[in-house]
């Protein structure tokens, strides 16, 4: 299964139109945050394929439409039937792909650092993550896994990472790995300039990839990780 990772940045070789040739082979789409809504819609036009999605700390404009913690002047909740942009949200949710029997979660949001909207202390995000348990357990008890992508906006606390106060990843995130051991762990939030940084890394039985930008996944389930203890 091929998947297509965006995050952080409208990417000219995606928003072309030349994508449906360049990606064709595609089965999915997710979206890693900070990126325009129209543009999730620009690529699932054309590409005719599921697009799941969380918010990072950028481009909220329609935050409150699906998460009503944040609807303070949106008010009518109507307008989500028609300003989905032909994605779904999977912010602090967890949802099966039943047409490839992927589940995937999802941990939007970043490090609070001006209280501004989806900005969390490491607390809460734990506080998000205890309320998906006991959905992650009947998973494991239906599909013999908690989950096998954990899609967010934010990086682990001290893997691919800053030490701004923007940046600061979750430690969270680190508890939840070790206790669920998803297969991938995918986020944005950390911007690359130089193709040669690093955006690959491991943490016990999982991969942690920064997807900004856009990056391709060759997804397969039988193909065990390495495991690494940072």
């Amino acid at each position: 299964m091929k998947i297509l990772c965006i995050a952080d940045h409208v990417d000219p070789l995606v928003y072309s139109n030349s994508i449906k040739e360049r990606f064709k082979d595609v089965d999915i789409i997710l979206s890693a945050g900070d990126l325009p809504m129209d543009y999730l819609g620009f690529i699932v036009s054309c590409l005719n394929k599921p697009l799941y999605f969380v918010f990072g700390n950028h481009n909220l404009k329609y935050l409150g439409l699906f998460n009503k913690k944040f609807d303070k002047t949106l008010s009518n909740r109507g307008l989500l039937k028609t300003r989905t942009f032909g994605s779904i949200f999977v912010g602090f949710k967890i949802i099966r792909d039943k047409k490839h029997d992927l589940i995937i979660m999802g941990l939007g949001g970043s490090i609070n650092y001006n209280n501004d909207n989806n900005q969390y202390t490491n607390r809460e995000m734990y506080i998000e993550i205890f309320k998906l348990i006991p959905r992650l357990i009947l998973n494991k008890i239906l599909y013999g896994r908690y989950l096998d992508i954990l899609l967010t906006h934010a990086a682990p606390r001290g893997i691919n990472d800053k030490d701004d106060p923007c940046h600061v990843g979750f430690k969270s995130f680190k508890w939840f790995m070790r206790k669920f051991s998803p297969k991938y762990l995918l986020h944005g939030h950390i911007h690359l300039y130089n193709r040669n940084a690093k955006k690959m890394d491991s943490y016990y039985k999982t991969t942690i990839i920064n997807v900004y930008n856009h990056y391709i996944l060759d997804f397969n389930r039988e193909e065990t990780n390495e495991p690494k203890h940072n």
